[in-house]
């Protein structure tokens, strides 16, 4: 099995419940396709470095997954043809950081 970190951005008028949709379907997506979600983190709207689409934000969903190299091309397949996603980006990884998140607030780090 592989490690891999796949990011999600989906469009910035996508409603909270259609982000947990997304979350849902894509989950259901690597786990029928004998992969496993090791982590997963919402990082919100954010600020595109350019405008995609028409689009100047975008709603990030960050995927950590242990699994094999068609469970990830069943996933591209299917973020392909869906019209609620800007862009998706999947890395390779030799060992997954689940300990570490970066997008949380700076007063959550001040707490620890």
């Amino acid at each position: 099995m592989n490690f891999y970190e796949h990011t999600i951005i989906a469009r910035q008028d996508t409603s909270s419940n259609q982000i947990k949709q997304l979350q849902d379907k894509y989950i259901k997506i690597i786990e029928n396709n004998n992969g496993k979600i090791v982590k997963f983190e919402s990082w919100g709207l954010m600020h595109l470095s350019y405008i995609i689409k028409k689009n100047k934000k975008g709603n990030y969903l960050h995927f950590k997954i242990e699994g094999k190299g068609n469970t990830i091309k069943e996933l591209e397949k299917n973020e392909k043809i869906d019209k609620n996603l800007l862009r998706y980006l999947t890395v390779k990884v030799n060992k997954l950081d689940i300990e570490t998140d970066y997008f949380k607030k700076k007063e959550e780090f001040e707490k620890k």
